[in-house]
């Protein structure tokens, strides 16, 4: 059993480590090779949605993915929605890197459209790592 976990945990987390990976990179240079506004714009947002995954996918091995998938949505709506609250020490927070990363800075609908987006491609995905590579 304990087997099965550490190989089943193996997957999602090296998904997550790449995905995080493809996030930081597609911000720090998708401008820089000319990539256009909306694919780094919302080609991050769609990685983070991802993320948040691939993060509970990892955490909560033995949850079902569907459940992983809404749990992810909610917070990933609830980041979201998060933006539109201010106080000055949370501006400022979201000014640096850690807090644009983490928090964002402004609220889009749009970005809630992505995280969704990212996270039924995690989810299809999983399910498509998890049927090809048996857990023993």
């Amino acid at each position: 059993m304990q087997q099965r976990l550490i190989r089943g945990r193996l997957l999602p987390l090296l998904a997550l480590l790449l995905t995080i990976a493809g996030g930081l990179a597609l911000r720090r240079y998708g401008y820089a090779i000319d990539l256009p506004f909306v694919v780094v714009k919302y080609g991050g947002s769609l990685l983070w949605g991802a993320m948040v995954y691939w993060l509970l996918a990892t955490i909560f091995l033995l949850s079902g993915r569907f459940r992983i998938a809404v749990a992810a949505l909610v917070i990933a709506v609830a980041v979201e929605l998060f933006r539109l609250w201010h106080t000055p020490g949370l501006d400022a927070f979201r000014l640096t890197t850690a807090g644009a990363l983490l928090l964002g800075r402004v609220f889009s609908p749009w970005n809630i459209l992505a995280y969704a987006m990212g996270i039924v491609a995690a989810l299809a995905i999983d399910r498509v790592l998890s049927r090809t590579t048996p857990v023993a």
